[in-house]
């Protein structure tokens, strides 16, 4: 009996160790494959290409790279000249119209006063009609000239579309700019957000509304969010369409498959956690049990052993 004990107080701790590499083990394989976080996120954000609606020549760039603007903030101008004189141009060949408009008005009233073929032919009243609608419609398209000459000088101010931060402005007075063709961007600062690419396998553990950690690459602090959104689905580079538009399938196959990565759109709980971030920056991404909501300690130290 006393062998007995004395050979089970020696395999205890061997025993005792065996369970904790065990538990460990189990621990370590569910964290690392399992568990639904990864080092492969972004921050993503719209960006608005800023580009003009008609040519010329800029005359004054009101912003500087980087610099914050808020929607309608005019980003620079163009060399107004040409579209003023447009305008007054179009307002002159708008009067004469007007005006041939209004004699054909009373031409038209005056004749149909007359109901008589004694007194108005058929082909006269004929040619007054004629005359009256051909004085509306050129009055009409005088009016469309008018309204889009307008236009272009107002268009001759470009404006911030959304608010936002201006980068990667190089633009210079001087500068010749052709409609369509971007000169800057502009980051929607509003739609700062965080894209964390996960493992197939794990999004049997992500639902819409669970809390999320983020941790930026070379920052210690932990912001917090909720999932919004799952993609609905993700590329097939597997498969493509023919000439004949048949579906052309790549015929080898590895047995060893890689799990795909598919985007989770996260959102930030607090809005002015958006200044600390940098669109295209790094990010570990940690989906949360919703009880564990608010427990940040524990978030860090696992993100601190997943770099």
């Amino acid at each position: 009996m006393k062998a007995a004990s004395n050979a089970l107080r020696r395999l205890a701790p061997t025993a005792l160790t065996l369970l904790l590499a065990l538990w460990a083990g189990y621990k370590l394989w569910d964290y690392y494959f399992d568990a639904p976080w990864t080092r492969d996120g972004h921050v993503r954000a719209d960006v608005v290409p800023v580009a003009p609606d008609v040519s010329g020549f800029v005359s004054e760039v009101l912003v500087r790279d980087n610099q914050q603007v808020q929607r309608g903030d005019v980003l620079f101008r163009i060399d107004q000249a040409r579209y003023a004189i447009a305008l007054e141009q179009a307002e002159a060949v708008l009067e004469a119209k007007r005006a041939i408009l209004v004699n054909a008005d009373a031409d038209l009233k005056r004749y149909s006063s007359l109901t008589t073929d004694v007194v108005v032919s058929r082909q006269r009243m004929d040619q007054v009609v004629a005359t009256q609608a051909t004085a509306k419609a050129n009055y009409d398209q005088a009016t469309a000239d008018h309204a889009l000459a307008r236009l272009n000088l107002e268009r001759s101010e470009v404006r911030a579309s959304v608010s936002g931060i201006v980068t990667n402005n190089e633009l210079r007075p001087g500068a010749y700019l052709t409609p369509g063709k971007g000169v800057m961007a502009l980051l929607d600062t509003d739609t700062l957000h965080i894209q964390g690419y996960f493992e197939e396998t794990k999004l049997q553990r992500i639902h819409v509304g669970d809390p999320v950690a983020v941790r930026l690459m070379g920052s210690s602090h932990v912001l917090q969010g909720k999932v919004e959104s799952v993609a609905a689905g993700i590329e097939d580079r597997d498969r493509s369409n023919g000439t004949t538009l048949l579906a052309n399938v790549n015929p080898t196959f590895n047995w060893v498959r890689l799990a795909q990565r598919v985007p989770v759109r996260i959102a930030l709980d607090r809005a002015d956690e958006r200044n600390e971030l940098v669109a295209g920056a790094t990010a570990t991404v940690e989906v949360l049990e919703p009880a564990s909501q608010g427990d940040t300690s524990k978030a860090r130290n696992r993100q601190a052993a997943s770099r």
